[in-house]
């Protein structure tokens, strides 16, 4: 396809998304050159990676001075904090985004993990920081707990674009869809114009190794360690699935004939765990037309240097998928034990990290005092 194998994914459909993002990235000119070199049209972020660039980069300290002069409270400091980078990224790539008639050149702020389970909180949250940062091209992130499934229907109703995260399970997966399309229905009644509305559904992949490996791994037979490393890519490509069959449905074309766009399925947690596996296994495994992978820097870098992409590696492989599947459910692992806990653990380290966050801001604040 191309020398250069992220434009090589990019000719095969995928859209790169960087899943970090920084002041100091932001005002050294490193997002422009990623734009320009290694094909990326999108930033994620979420409290993690927040809480990274805050500890680790000078770049904070003139606004958060000028924050701690106004009596600033912390939560409103990271409010503002946050926002302003994430606007500012949002410029960067204002021109990817109009060149794609808004499918791409996207940047995704989560609302506070801690609302994971109040819908009403989230769905307030989300349209603050919608009217705060005021970016056609931002995505607000909310994360596929069952609460958030009523938030968002009502965030996708209002017109705001979503980032649906911390999807793990199949099952889960089609309620998202069903609130997707049920917040168009209200759009479209409000008279909303539904080609404004983008949203993509984050499909958590290589977490599902990491706990099914391990409970493989304690089985400790041929059959069972035949199968590690396989759960990952096999749950994502049957997403895919459903993503074909929900979005070919009678429902959702008369959405889209009237000008809706389809929830994109997007790649999320597709840096390597196990150091034994291919750094870019879950970039390769998981080409397919109208995705989008989210890739920590280190996995960006090594599918641009080495990857080989060889073209959709999703549509064919559901019979296999649906094999790797049965296969680990006929060892006694509960496949919706193993989702459900993940979701439960994906909120609980978001939480951990939020609070990570407001301890680097409050230490933050109080030095600048």
């Amino acid at each position: 396809m191309s020398d250069n194998p992220t434009a090589a994914l990019s000719a095969a459909g995928v859209s790169i998304w960087l899943d970090d993002l920084s002041r100091q990235r932001i005002g050294s000119g490193n997002l422009e050159q990623l734009i320009a070199e290694k094909n990326v049209v999108g930033v994620t972020t979420n409290p993690t990676i927040f809480a990274g660039a805050l500890s680790q980069s000078e770049s904070y300290a003139k606004q958060v001075g000028e924050l701690a002069a106004q009596g600033t409270s912390v939560t409103d400091a990271v409010f503002e904090i946050t926002t302003d980078d994430v606007r500012d990224a949002a410029n960067i790539f204002g021109d990817v985004y109009e060149s794609t008639a808004g499918f791409d050149g996207r940047v995704s702020i989560e609302v506070e993990p801690g609302l994971a389970h109040d819908a009403a909180g989230t769905i307030a949250e989300a349209k603050r920081l919608w009217a705060k940062i005021d970016r056609p091209n931002v995505m607000i992130k909310i994360p596929a707990t069952v609460e958030g499934l009523e938030a968002i229907t009502e965030t996708i109703g209002a017109g705001i674009s979503v980032n649906v995260t911390l999807i793990f399970s199949l099952q889960r997966y089609r309620e998202v869809i069903n609130a997707y399309l049920t917040g168009l229905e209200k759009a479209r009644a409000a008279g909303i114009d539904l080609s404004t509305i983008h949203s993509v559904a984050s499909f958590f992949v290589s977490r599902v190794d990491s706990e099914i490996d391990k409970r493989l791994t304690t089985i400790g037979t041929d059959e069972a360690l035949a199968l590690k490393s396989k759960a990952g890519l096999a749950n994502a490509r049957l997403a895919y699935q459903v993503y074909e069959q929900s979005f070919g449905s009678e429902r959702a074309k008369t959405l889209t004939d009237a000008g809706a766009n389809p929830q994109r399925p997007l790649w999320a947690s597709t840096g390597v765990k196990d150091p034994n596996l291919p750094d870019t296994l879950y970039v390769t495994g998981l080409v397919a037309e109208g995705v989008v992978n989210t890739m920590p820097e280190k996995t960006l870098d090594a599918t641009f240097d080495h990857a080989e992409v060889t073209g959709d590696t999703v549509t064919g492989a559901y019979d296999e998928a649906n094999a790797v599947l049965d296969a680990i459910a006929g060892l006694g692992i509960s496949y919706d034990e193993v989702t459900e806990l993940l979701e439960k653990e994906g909120v609980e380290k978001f939480v951990v990290s939020w609070n990570e966050l407001l301890d680097t801001v409050t230490a933050a604040l109080e030095s600048a005092k």
